[in-house]
């Protein structure tokens, strides 16, 4: 099971099979999953086997999965060929004697053996069913070129036609494990301490949660963790697509199949080998090569038609054309045999996948995972861009700055460490930034709940307090003109202000700042010179949201947005706009992710809420990602139109010659294997970009 043309022949003998509750192809593995009870299944395997096929059962080994190999069949079809060019010579030297004949037939037939027998097979079990396909084509203008005398010819074709065949399959095996190859660079062992202290390598897959493991200078590191012990450089190029090193100390995540490049660490695991960031990329893509693109649909389509209309068209040529042209009867079947092999759709059907997998390796090695050809063929079409504040254009690590303390029954002591508490309860980087200014023990919290696009609420020593921002205060009638005064003054410095309050009054105002990426300037200015409109949403308020806007070069702020409202706001964009990208966090901004044409997450090395929520993950956090997303999206579907335009164009040209008889067998199959090689190559350009 090679392309999608033998998916989907697949897919149109099961709908046959009564009980089938699903199907899922990976072509990348050659598996194909089926949804059933066994009696169904077994039914299922008889009937793929009946259409030629020949299906082996997945054998389970304790975690790992072993699938059987592809037949290699090089020596067998090099033979063939040799066989082959071996009878074209003796036919043109040995004249008409009849042992040459008989001898130049058999050898013939045995190359036809060698070289066809799978496609025979499958093109004989295809015509029984009346099923149009590529074999179906194959086997027809073969056969039918041996029965008239052309047996040169038909021993070369069959021979060429799956070299081409064997060409295509490894090249399209390079596109698929492109980015496996890239990824797979997990170390097979790891260094772990036992119970008694002592180090020793054991198997990457036999590692469990929490087990400590050390990665010396110079080594990769096999799973995902935090470290523990040491300091280390390491290169995590192959993860998040970014080349420059980041400094490792305690506390730290390190991520599977990256380098430590200086310094011994020594981390303890978070993940297990099958479900490192490394392992959940690559099935992530592998998933998206499964997803059809536009134009690859469209390819599928048109190839369901085209198929049965050549044969029409040659079973046409061959019957009509006697009585039309005066042609010999000879002539009008050689010419329609010649015609199948041309038309043949292998160049067509393999044109958009092996662009579409190139596209999604190529978008992974920058640190761009995207979740299906979909999203890299219709990137090119964004026209708006909505992006969240906080950790999207700014860094995301604020930095407490300013603290003040609002009078009160409550001791000042008392009302930090009550802030602490809640600040240190949120996992939201303003109170992270709070938490860390505060740098004291936090009191115990009760009842602790967030409140979305607001801040948070919880009891600490019986009193009910909030902690939160502007329009939190504002809700609950809290906002005096002292507070709101105070609140306004921040805010004008671009200062994302948390307001701590009991339910009769505010207690402290905390005053946080969040630096704008250097790499944010540079993107958005780069979204501006494509025409893209750039759109800041965000919780924060307005005039916070207009400093940092204004200082990224965004014209369009829009703040104070409850998740819903950012949602809203994403309608309004695609109606006003067109396709609407949203950029954000994956947490907070899920509803406008799941809204928007393209939802993209800053993936912070792959966090798992953010590989869920969106259709597009950044890896690296960079924005600069974007406009690279865009161009390679323009990219890849100009190369899919013109591996169309190459395939079809070359098949009316020689479908001409072929009509006016200045086409042979010979010529038919190295035009279409010519097409097969120039859409391939031309669509693995796309990897090097």
């Amino acid at each position: 099971m090679d392309c999608s043309v033998e998916e989907n022949d697949i897919r149109q003998i099961l709908a046959r099979v009564n009980g089938i509750r699903g199907l899922n192809f990976q072509l990348a593995s050659r598996t194909l999953s089926i949804d059933a009870n066994r009696e169904i299944v077994e039914k299922s395997v008889a009937a793929i086997k009946k259409a030629g096929y020949k299906p082996e059962p997945i054998v389970t080994e304790g975690p790992e999965i072993s699938v059987p190999k592809k037949e290699d069949r090089v020596y067998h079809l090099w033979l063939a060929l040799t066989i082959a060019i071996a009878v074209e010579i003796l036919d043109f030297a040995g004249g008409d004697l009849l042992s040459v004949k008989i001898g130049g037939m058999a050898l013939s037939a045995v190359a036809i053996w060698l070289s066809g027998f799978t496609t025979y097979r499958k093109g004989l079990a295809a015509l029984m069913q009346r099923r149009f396909n590529i074999n179906a084509l194959m086997t027809v203008a073969v056969t039918g070129a041996f029965l008239i005398g052309q047996w040169p010819e038909a021993a070369m074709v069959m021979a060429l036609y799956a070299i081409a065949e064997l060409i295509e399959a490894r090249s399209v095996d390079r596109a698929r494990n492109a980015i496996r190859n890239l990824l797979d660079l997990t170390p097979p062992t790891a260094e772990v301490r036992n119970a008694e202290g002592i180090w020793t390598a054991i198997p990457v897959r036999d590692v469990s949660l929490a087990t400590l493991v050390r990665v010396r200078p110079g080594g990769r590191i096999p799973l995902d963790g935090i470290v523990e012990n040491g300091h280390g450089t390491v290169d995590q190029s192959p993860v998040t697509g970014e080349s420059i090193p980041v400094d490792k100390k305690p506390g730290d995540p390190v991520f599977a199949g990256t380098i430590n490049e200086s310094g011994m660490i020594e981390f303890a695991v978070t993940a297990l080998a099958s479900d490192t960031v490394v392992a959940r990329i690559i099935k992530a893509v592998e998933e998206a090569q499964e997803t059809s693109a536009p134009t690859q649909r469209f390819v599928d389509k048109f190839a369901a038609v085209y198929t049965p209309l050549v044969f029409l068209f040659a079973l046409g040529v061959a019957v009509l054309t006697p009585f039309l042209f005066g042609w010999t009867w000879g002539q009008a079947v050689y010419k329609a045999l010649v015609m199948l092999v041309i038309a043949c759709p292998c160049a067509l059907v393999i044109a958009t996948p092996v662009t579409v997998v190139s596209g999604l390796a190529a978008a992974a090695r920058k640190g761009i995972l995207m979740k299906g050809g979909v999203y890299l063929e219709e990137a090119r079409k964004i026209k708006v861009v909505a992006l969240d504040k906080t950790g999207t254009v700014t860094e995301g690590k604020p930095r407490l700055l300013t603290v003040r303390i609002i009078p009160s029954v409550f001791s000042e002591d008392e009302v930090l460490s009550w802030a602490m508490g809640l600040a240190d309860s949120s996992a939201h980087p303003v109170s992270k930034a709070i938490a860390s200014g505060l740098n004291r023990t936090a009191r115990a919290v009760a009842q602790f709940s967030d409140l979305p696009g607001r801040g948070v609420k919880g009891t600490l020593e019986g009193h009910p307090l909030i902690m939160g921002n502007h329009r939190l205060i504002e809700e609950k009638g809290l906002c005096v003109r002292q507070v709101h005064e105070q609140l306004l003054e921040f805010e004008k410095q671009g200062y994302t202000v948390t307001v701590l309050a009991s339910e009769a009054q505010v207690l402290a105002i905390f005053a946080v700042a969040d630096r704008i990426k250097e790499s944010s300037r540079e993107a958005l200015a780069e979204l501006k010179k494509k025409h893209i409109v750039a759109v800041m949403l965000t919780g924060d308020n307005e005039t916070t949201a207009r400093t940092i806007a204004d200082e990224a070069g965004i014209e369009n702020v829009r703040g104070n947005l409850l998740p819903a409202e950012k949602m809203d706001a994403v309608r309004e964009l695609q109606k006003q706009y067109g396709v609407t990208a949203m950029i954000g966090d994956g947490i907070n901004d899920a509803p406008a992710l799941a809204h928007a044409d393209i939802g993209i997450a800053m993936g912070d090395a792959g966090t798992d809420i953010a590989m869920e929520a969106a259709d597009v993950v950044i890896m690296n956090d960079d924005l600069r990602r974007i406009p690279q997303m865009i161009d390679l999206s323009a990219s890849t579907y100009s190369i899919l139109w013109q591996n169309i335009m190459i395939s079809l164009g070359i098949k009316l040209v020689f479908f001409g010659l072929a009509l006016f008889g200045m086409a042979t067998m010979w010529m038919a199959v190295f035009a279409d294997m010519g097409a097969s090689l120039l859409v391939l190559m031309n669509g693995l350009r796309v990897l090097r970009k």
